[in-house]
């Protein structure tokens, strides 16, 4: 498994973790809002490194930008379960499209 499909998937279980009406909300609170900032930069890292290795970083995109604007109550708790379900589908689909673009430079 890629590093890049690895961090994927774990951001996007955070980012569902974090989606979760009241849980969610409560973690944000009781971190002093800290959580969102670990988690922008743990996007970018997700990014940095997915587009090392030409796998795609909308998800991850996506995520930086909802870490930015999650502190409003109810658009954060949607923002959080958009940017998980990208970012998993995102992780799964990720092996297939490497494999493609590695395919592509041995011709």
């Amino acid at each position: 498994m890629s590093l890049s499909k690895t961090l994927k998937l774990v951001t996007g279980a955070l980012e569902l973790l974090l989606g979760i009406p009241f849980l969610g909300g409560l973690i944000v609170i009781s971190s002093g809002y800290s959580i969102l900032w670990f988690m922008f930069i743990f996007h970018v890292i997700t990014l940095v490194i997915s587009l090392r290795e030409r796998t795609g970083g909308i998800g991850s995109l996506v995520g930086a930008i909802t870490s930015c604007l999650a502190w409003i109550p109810i658009v954060g708790m949607l923002l959080h379960l958009l940017t998980a379900a990208i970012l998993l589908l995102d992780g799964v689909a990720t092996s297939n499209n490497k494999a493609k673009v590695r395919r592509s430079y041995l011709r």
